[in-house]
Order: C-alpha cells, then structure tokens, then sequence
C-alpha cells in the first residue's frame, strides 16, 4: 500500500502545485516555469543526496536509463503537454492525456518489463480514467469546441513521453537498490537537460516578468518545492512499490483532489461532478485495496 499513497499524495501535491503555477504563469513562459522548477529541485535534492545520504554507486547503464526516462518523461512531455495546450486548450490537453497515458504504461509495462494486471485492478483504472474525462468535460465544457489535429497529436505524445518515462523509471527501480531521492536527482538532470537546449533553440525568456520579483520568486520556490521536489520523490517512492499503471492511474486524480481543494476554498462544484468525484475515488479505493 505504500506505493498507492505514495502515488494519491503525488497527485494532491500536484493539484496544490497547478493552482499555484496557474497564477505563476502569468510572469512565466511555459518552458521557463519548467526549466527553473526542475532548476530549483536539482539544488535541493543535491544538498539532500551530498549532506544527508551515503553516496551511491551505480553502472552507467543505470545512470542512463535514468537521464533517458527524465529526457523523454519530464524533458519531452512537459513541452508536448505545454504545445497541447497552446492549440487545443486545457481541457482537451487533460482529456487525451490523462486517458492514454495510464493505458499506454499498461501497455509498456506488459511489454517492457512483463507486468501484467488484474481484471480488478483494469476496472479500477477504467473507473478513474472515465470519472477524469467526465469531469474534466463537466468543468470546461466551453473549451470543448477548440480542434486542432496536431494538438490531439502533441496531448498522445505527451502522454506516451509520461508513460515511457514511468515504465522505465519502475524498470530500474526494482532492477537496483536505489534510493528515491538519487533516481528523482538523475531523471531531472535528463529533464532539465531537454528543457534548456529547447529554451535556447526557441529563444525563450528566462526571467520572469512581474512588477514584484521577489515575491514572485518567494511563491515559485514554495510552488516548486510541493510540486516538484516533494512530487517527483513520492513518484519515485511509488514506482519503487507498485506496478507502473497502477501508479501513473493515481496521478491522475489530481483532477479529482483538485476539485476538493477547490470546494475547499469555497467554489462550487455541481452535483454531477461530485457524483462522478465519488466514482472516481472508489476506483482508487479498489487500486488501493488489491496492494
């Protein structure tokens, strides 16, 4: 079970994150907010990793994989998900991926690394895919009307980079002993790695741009801090523990916590939506009671 809370507490972490990044992207391009909250998780997990834990010493294949999975998962899927996004808005961005990725790292993960699930766990993941896509459609209903083939295109890649990222990820974390803070350190040196040959080639603005840097700066770090530092090594712990499907199906009630925390602050949420937030949560309860 540590896995699947680990993988719940990543998604709330997430849905904290969004609100918060939503406000930051005013003052940040798409790739400059990427680029410096995995530039300020890299500083934080290195002084974890120096100061606190032994050194590890792990092959090059390892250290390679690992860069590659940060690369493509974290590197090449944020960017698809941010061009997504630009054509076909957040809605349709958050309908194709988050219903593909889990169901492209079942496929992987069959694949890749032969694990297989049960009837049970597919009808969970079916209940919490289908519960996302009715609500994300229940919120944004106006933005339905948006289309744009390459943006369906970039949200599939998107979520094919996410799940190519966390099949490998689950592969070398059972493969080796190694610790979830390391691996989340090595995947953000091949994401960031991306992200700044692409904030070069773009010619992308690197600072932000607000009348009060310093209090912007403040609320990035906390942001980055919940978001990235503290949600990439819950990823990482649950990778460690649970099967790569299963996890990357938890991440996606993100949308669901998001809607708790938004009735929280005192928004409306409907009737439908809450009916369809209660599906979707007991599809997370079955995923967590079959660990």
């Amino acid at each position: 079970m540590t896995g699947e809370l680990a993988a719940i507490t990543t998604a709330l972490c997430w849905a904290i994150a969004a609100r918060l990044f939503r406000l930051l992207g005013r003052s940040f391009s798409p790739l400059a907010m990427n680029f410096w909250k995995g530039f300020i998780a890299i500083v934080v997990l290195s002084a974890i990793t120096h100061f606190l834990l032994p050194s590890v010493n792990l092959p090059l294949s390892v250290w390679g994989w690992l860069l590659l999975s940060g690369a493509i998962g974290i590197g090449l899927g944020d960017t698809f998900f941010f061009q997504a996004l630009n054509k076909i808005g957040d809605a349709q961005t958050m309908l194709v991926a988050e219903t593909l990725a889990p169901i492209f790292t079942a496929l992987l993960a069959m694949a890749w690394i032969g694990e297989w699930l049960s009837w049970q766990q597919w009808l969970g993941i079916a209940m919490v895919i289908l519960s996302v896509d009715m609500i994300v459609k229940l919120q944004k209903r106006a933005s339905l009307a948006l289309f744009s083939v390459s943006g369906y295109v970039l949200a599939a890649l998107a979520a094919l980079c996410q799940a190519v990222g966390a099949v490998i990820s689950r592969d070398m974390l059972v493969s080796v002993e190694l610790d979830a803070f390391h691996a989340s350190q090595i995947r953000l040196f091949g994401g960031i790695a991306i992200i700044t040959v692409l904030m070069l080639v773009f010619k992308q603005r690197w600072l932000p741009h607000t009348p009060n840097r310093l209090r912007t700066w403040m609320l990035f770090g906390l942001t980055a801090l919940v978001g990235t530092v503290l949600a990439i090594y819950l990823q990482m712990v649950a990778f460690s523990a649970t099967k790569a499907a299963v996890v990357q199906t938890l991440f996606a009630s993100s949308v669901v916590l998001s809607l708790g925390i938004a009735w929280a602050t005192g928004e409306r949420v409907g009737r439908p939506t809450f009916i369809w937030s209660l599906v979707a949560l007991t599809g997370v309860a079955i995923l967590v009671w079959l660990a």
